[in-house]
């Protein structure tokens, strides 16, 4: 399956909040609760780069890589991304990293790939294998997904107000006042 992620992005080297942004566009955050950079308040044992919970409220976990150095040193992570709550668990990656990473990603582990050009269109290369004993969120975890997607929100909400008052403002053009 392929979805157009179009994030004006000219042909150059991915950052992970490229990949971030394509992907949670292809997962589309109308539908499922997307939440990047979980590492508190849901008790699993390792950072989650993305988390998405479907409308089931089945987990999924996305582990982003920009580069074979970061995705090798995966590899050498003690909790290798596992969790009685996680029912799929994907890579994703720059298209350019996608043979480097089938050969080293974990067999169950499923992948996407976003393109490095103005379209970020991102692909499913491999598909995961189900954890079929994973369970569901219940309410308890999804109230603090919640608050949690909510607090993440104000903090960028802060940061892009600060950003907009920290710039210059642009002095009128003479021929304008004409």
């Amino acid at each position: 399956m392929i979805r157009r992620a179009n994030l004006g992005v000219p042909k150059v080297k991915l950052h992970a909040g490229d990949i971030e942004i394509a992907i949670a566009k292809h997962l589309n955050p109308r539908i499922n609760l997307i939440v990047p950079n979980i590492s508190w308040g849901l008790w699993f044992n390792h950072e989650i780069d993305l988390l998405v919970v479907t409308q089931n409220k089945y987990a999924w976990e996305i582990e982003i890589k920009i580069s074979v150095s970061d995705l090798k040193a995966d590899l050498k992570k003690e909790h290798h991304h596992e969790s009685a709550k996680i029912k799929r668990f994907y890579f994703a990656v720059p298209e350019t990293l996608k043979d480097k990473a089938l050969e080293l990603i974990p067999k169950n582990a499923g992948l996407f790939t976003v393109e490095e050009d103005d379209t970020c269109w991102v692909h499913l290369v491999k598909a995961p294998t189900v954890n079929i004993n994973a369970r569901k969120f219940n309410d308890e975890e999804m109230q603090r997904l919640y608050e949690l997607a909510a607090m993440r929100l104000w903090s960028l909400k802060e940061t892009i107000y600060r950003i907009q008052r920290e710039k210059p403002k642009k002095k009128p053009n003479k021929m304008s006042e004409v």
